[in-house]
């Protein structure tokens, strides 16, 4: 007997009608209970079955991005992995699944506790403020609902929303990216996808990728392990790819590679949808990035592989890994390094000397990981350009991290890193200020990610070393909070001597005397757009140290006189197209001379370089309506 339980009293003809579908193949007993009512009784200890009314399950005609773009059948982050896998969701949303409640629950945190308003330690330490957070965010919602829309908005506004899309608040939006989470972008691998990666590539869209940018959120910033929160650093970075190299936003894949976090606070919120176990390391580490690699380049092999914050301990092991094969670069090494190589050039011409003069120079980098080595050894590459052996430009260097000056007496010191250590073992451990006042160095790099490291003492004692040539000062750490030092704190120290330029950006600074002294950003925006775009309209295979050194040398001949005047020592971000085609063009041409080109750009690297810009500019998407044309599913797919 089967019980059809009603709290509402029906009329005859419904009742009829349901007994006629459903008494077919069960006996059927219409009870209709009022509010005050007792349940119907069991029969023999069994409960009676009551149906749903509801159906336990819905027929759809979607999947993949058009179920996540669907409002009424969308879960976003609560889909379960029975459902990832037969609705092609696999990738796309977080590895770990949640639940409606904690949707729910996350939502009426937000709903009573707005987070845009940035907790106020966190503006006085020099980082976010709740109008950059409130801009963002109306950013992200033009860019869900009308992407051409944003494209234009980001490109004619440029240098006033870059500091909102990437650094510094692109640092805020990574350690909050669990809370922020609202809709899906870009591609989630984990370790529990191994052995699928390569089927779950083709749940992206786009048959037609051009470049990827892939983190593992180990080393985000200066802000430490984040887990796939990181996944806001390829997203911001390749919004950089579009505005400024002209990459169009449809071909473009931001990726986070989860293999877990060492973030045990991250571990524990209840927010967080990725691994919560520690880290994985080691060899199986590396099988996780191989399959990885091997399924992007698989589906799409022309594509830029862009590696971006990856700790220490892999990020040069896995550039070695890969370079060789594919069109691989890592930008926290190589795109810093032709920054800060390239703004060491733009100092020189503020001081009116040759770009020979570079291997006069005495350096000291504070900061001695994958970012700062990388700085080091790209610098020295330029001082060997400009005539020394590599053991005389490594001469030049005084390399310090958090235990002091590294020199040849200590045990633990890297391979990357020993090649530059300081040949007298006497001065191990040695601090920052007795280096300074010891080796009276003429430029001082901060790469660290530490804080203000260059204090008072530190800047003006390089101000007094160095009384012939203006001090050169590149606190290059992001984001703002993690600076060396500020703007100010350098020009106050120097009497505005300094030739400044930080990674973040920094307001022009008033001196006491009445004069206004500009000061630069020393932001890899200026070359690893050009670079990319330079290396796959070339299908250059790989990206050399050659077309690198291009990228760094071509930067600083942008920058115009009267910039230069004002000791300006890059190019204003305004003029980011231009600049990023001529980058582009410069490492082209680096590629044609290695006998690399292929395809069209080889033809016109025949013609010569003006023919080679007209056709990078003219390869550059630019954020216009176009016609659209609907064709029936299945027709030119």
């Amino acid at each position: 007997m089967l019980y059809l339980k009603l709290r509402r009293q029906l009329s005859h003809p419904v009742l009829a009608l349901l007994q006629s579908q459903l008494t077919q193949s069960v006996s059927v007993r219409f009870i209709h209970l009022g509010d005050g009512d007792p349940e119907p009784q069991s029969e023999g200890g069994i409960p009676p079955y009551v149906p749903s009314l509801q159906p336990p399950a819905y027929v759809i005609r979607k999947a993949g991005f058009d179920l996540l773009k669907d409002p009424w059948c969308n879960k976003g982050s609560a889909f379960p992995k029975s459902e990832r896998d037969r609705l092609g969701l696999r990738g796309l949303l977080p590895p770990r699944s949640l639940t409606l409640d904690l949707q729910a629950a996350r939502f009426m945190e937000d709903y009573y506790h707005p987070r845009h308003l940035i907790p106020p330690e966190d503006v006085k330490s020099g980082g976010v403020t709740p109008e950059m957070a409130r801009r963002w965010k109306v950013l992200q919602e033009l860019q869900d609902r009308n992407e051409t829309l944003f494209y234009r908005v980001l490109f004619e506004h440029f240098t006033e929303m870059a500091p909102i899309i990437y650094t510094p608040t692109v640092g805020w939006v990574c350690v909050n990216y669990h809370k922020l989470y609202r809709r899906p972008r870009g591609m989630y691998f984990s370790a529990e996808d191994r052995g699928d990666m390569a089927a779950m590539m083709y749940n992206w869209p786009q048959p037609d990728v051009q470049a990827i940018v892939v983190t593992d959120g180990s080393r985000i910033l200066g802000l430490g392990d984040l887990g796939i929160n990181g996944l806001g650093i390829p997203i911001g970075k390749l919004d950089l790819y579009c505005a400024a190299a002209g990459f169009s936003p449809s071909k473009v894949l931001p990726v986070v590679i989860d293999v877990g976090t060492n973030n045990e606070s991250l571990r524990a919120d209840r927010h967080y949808a990725g691994l919560r176990i520690p880290r994985i390391t080691g060899p199986e580490y590396f099988e996780i990035l191989d399959e990885f690699v091997t399924a992007a380049m698989a589906r799409w092999p022309n594509a830029v592989l862009q590696f971006e914050d990856f700790s220490i301990e892999h990020a040069g092991p896995l550039l070695r890994r890969y370079r060789k094969d594919h069109l691989v670069f890592n930008d926290d090494i190589q795109g810093t390094a032709a920054t800060a190589l390239a703004g060491l050039y733009g100092a020189l011409r503020v001081l009116n000397l040759p770009a020979a003069a570079l291997k006069e120079q005495r350096i000291v980098c504070v900061g001695a990981g994958s970012a700062g080595m990388g700085v080091v050894r790209m610098i020295a590459a330029g001082m060997q350009k400009q005539g020394l052996s590599f053991e005389q430009a490594a001469s030049r260097f005084w390399v310090l991290d958090y235990n002091g000056l590294i020199t040849i007496a200590r045990s633990s010191v890297a391979e990357h890193v020993r090649p530059f250590a300081c040949r007298d073992p006497r001065h191990e451990g040695e601090s920052l200020l007795s280096v300074i006042k010891r080796i009276k160095p003429t430029i001082l790099l901060g790469l660290a990610g530490a804080g203000r490291l260059f204090t008072e003492e530190t800047l003006t004692a390089m101000n007094e070393g160095c009384p012939q040539q203006r001090p050169i000062i590149f606190p290059m750490s992001n984001p703002t909070s993690r600076m060396e030092c500020t703007a100010e704190e350098a020009m106050r120290c120097t009497g505005g001597r300094a030739i400044y330029a930080s990674g973040s950006p920094q307001t022009p600074v008033e001196l006491p005397d009445g004069r206004t002294v500009a000061v630069s950003q020393a932001n890899n925006m200026y070359i690893f757009p050009g670079v990319a775009l330079g290396g796959f309209l070339g299908q250059t295979r790989i990206i050399t140290d050659a077309m690198l050194m291009a990228a760094a040398e071509e930067l600083p001949k942008l920058v115009p006189k009267e910039d230069l005047e004002k000791g300006l020592v890059y190019p204003r971000l305004a003029a980011i197209r231009d600049i990023s085609a001529s980058i582009a063009t410069a490492v082209a041409l680096a590629a044609g001379e290695e006998g690399r080109l292929r395809g069209r750009m080889r033809d016109k690297f025949a013609q010569g370089p003006d023919a080679m810009r007209s056709f990078i500019s003219k390869s550059m998407f630019y954020p216009d309506y176009k016609a659209l044309v609907h064709l029936p599913n299945g027709l030119e797919e």
